[in-house]
Formats: C-alpha cells, structure tokens, sequence
C-alpha cells in the first residue's frame, strides 16, 4: 500500500534522480499527520467547547501541582501556547469561569492563574475523551511500535532543541498532550 508521500517521493525521484529526496518522506508524513491529527483532536475539543490552545491551558494547570496555580510566564513555558496567546486565551477562559486570575499576596506584579471548579471539571470530562481520540488514532501501531515511533521522535525533537525538565520536576512536561509522558506532539 502506498500513500501520497510515496507518490511525490516517486515523482521527484524520476525528475531529479541526482537528489536524495529520502527526508521529504519523514517530514512530508510527519507534516502530513499533523495536520490529520490536528482535524481529529479538533473534533474532539469542540465537542466539549473547546479549541486546542484552551483545552492546553487548561490541561497544563490541571496537571500542575494542587492547588493547579501557574503563572502566565509558567503556562507559557509549559503549554503549547505562545507567550501573546496566553493573554488572549485567559481571557476567553476567565470570561466563561473556567480559571481565575488573582494578584500575587507576595509580589503585586505577579498573577497567578487557577482553575475554577467549573474549569477542574470541564478538564476531568475532556481528559478522557482526549486520550481515547489519540488511542483511536494510534490504533495501527502495536504497543512496541509506538514506543519505537516516541523515541525516534523524542530523538529528533531533542536534536533541535526542544528539551524540557525530568518528570517529577513540578508536574509539567507534555502541553501538546495534557498528560505527563515523554514529549510527542501536540
């Protein structure tokens, strides 16, 4: 069976012969898988009223530390969002009393970000969901696959620079999963 990486690799390979054109057919899959990924994740958050980059702030406080409070600077550096986002997006999510923004008791010009009780249950519902949208679209591989898959992906993404803290290292490490695991996506 083939898919349509194969078919540009073959194109390419009989209009320049000369070129190894063997990396287009990683990064044209993994390009190609991100964005089918992406649509399916997608479906899943919307079904629970959310888009990506809220279900992410949202997972990120969850799986910190109780009381589930961050800084913006730390939501930031723990989720998938970018540091303009974080103010766009706690606004949305304050606005439907899913988190709380509270001035720092030590340092005024510190905020911290809680979850809301209603924020604390919306992620409880949505976790599972999430998981088993993920599990579904890693169904084809075998366990032993995916541990394989993880590590050469793990490897590439350390090779450029995309490292974080050891777990256990206050509860943050996988945004673009909501979970604490060895990086993956997104």
């Amino acid at each position: 069976m083939a898919d349509h990486v194969d078919l540009v690799l073959a194109q390419w390979q009989a209009q320049r012969p000369d070129l190894d054109v063997s990396p287009m057919g990683v990064i044209g899959r993994l390009s190609r898988l991100a964005r089918l990924v992406d649509a399916e994740l997608g479906r899943t958050f919307a079904s629970h009223g959310l888009d990506r980059a809220s279900f992410d702030v949202l997972a990120t406080l969850r799986r910190s530390d109780p009381p589930h409070r961050l800084t913006p600077a730390e939501l930031m550096r723990s989720s998938m969002i970018t540091s303009g986002a974080v103010t766009q997006r706690l606004d949305r999510l304050e606005a439907r009393g899913l988190v709380r923004r509270t001035p720092s008791a030590s340092d005024g010009r510190v905020v911290h970000v809680t979850l809301t009780d209603e924020g604390f249950a919306l992620i409880e519902r949505t976790l599972p969901a999430h998981l088993e949208t993920e599990a579904r679209v890693l169904s084809r591989l075998t366990p032993a696959r995916r541990d394989d898959l993880a590590a050469a992906l793990r490897d590439l993404l350390e090779s450029l620079g995309d490292t974080s803290p050891q777990p256990g290292g206050g509860g943050h490490r996988d945004g673009a999963a909501g979970v604490d695991r060895p990086s993956a996506a997104g």
